[in-house]
């Protein structure tokens, strides 16, 4: 198997973006983000077709769209009364202009239809650069910024009693909320982005009580899935991301049992 080098592209970019979803996936449940890291993926999605009109690989539209949107978002959203319609706006526009790219653009559409669905065994070497690179930046952020995202992810009043501020952190926080979806679409797709999210750092919530045992458990979950299901997906020549899917589910449905026995 890994004596194909499209299987050892797939490999190494799923253990990056595996880490990097463990990871952020933990701050996502803990600041009630699991619907915008959905919304996210669908602009992804826009930004990939825009991409491939202008010429441009796919992954940088993606950025495009995935940073403008999470900028545009926290700046909007400081008042939580405004943040629903924010997002619903901001979704919009962005959607609209992917459909639009998609009807005008003159060019092969397949790879914008594949972030819908995920083609990680199409991951080029330069690709695992792009996707290595982007991780080794989120995981810098997540270093330096540790304990005020922490702070301000699970007791958001009490980091803004401390005088944190925590409007600039969510800002940044949704930067690289959306460099780690644009990297993930690729091997899960747009439309199952939320499994590496939200799954492993949801069934994290249920073994451990610490913030740093979440994000080990979460990064072990998520790379369980990739690693599983992109063997799963060689043997069976069945889609990887329906694997990771059902795998990760499996995993939350045991860690939620496991709570239930331990209570």
């Amino acid at each position: 198997m890994f004596s194909f080098e499209f299987m050892q592209n797939a490999y190494i970019a799923g253990t990056f973006i595996a880490i990097i979803c463990g990871i952020i996936g933990v701050y996502v449940v803990g600041r009630n983000m699991s619907y915008l890291s959905h919304m996210l993926s669908e602009i992804g999605f826009s930004g990939a077709s825009f991409g491939i009109f202008m010429g441009w690989p796919a992954l940088n539209g993606m950025l495009l769209f995935t940073i403008i949107s999470s900028v545009l978002i926290g700046r909007m959203s400081v008042k939580s009364s405004r943040r629903e319609s924010a997002i619903s706006a901001i979704s919009s526009l962005f959607l609209g202009l992917g459909i639009l790219f998609l009807a005008i653009s003159d060019k092969n559409v397949s790879y914008a239809t594949n972030i819908l669905f995920g083609s990680v065994i199409g991951i080029s070497r330069g690709e695992v650069w792009q996707v290595l690179i982007l991780t080794v930046v989120a995981l810098l952020f997540i270093l330096v910024m540790y304990r005020p995202l922490k702070f301000d992810s699970f007791d958001h009043v009490g980091a803004e009693v401390k005088g944190i501020h925590t409007n600039f952190i969510s800002v940044l926080f949704l930067i690289v909320l959306a460099l780690s979806v644009s990297t993930a679409a690729q091997i899960v797709g747009s439309l199952l982005i939320f499994v590496l999210l939200t799954l492993p750092a949801s069934a994290a919530k249920f073994v451990s009580r610490t913030v740093s045992g979440m994000i080990l458990f979460s990064i072990v979950a998520a790379l369980i899935g990739v690693w599983l299901g992109l063997y799963l997906g060689y043997l069976t020549n069945w889609p990887v991301s329906f694997f990771i899917a059902v795998i990760e589910c499996i995993i939350y449905f045991l860690a939620l049992g496991w709570q239930a026995i331990r209570n």
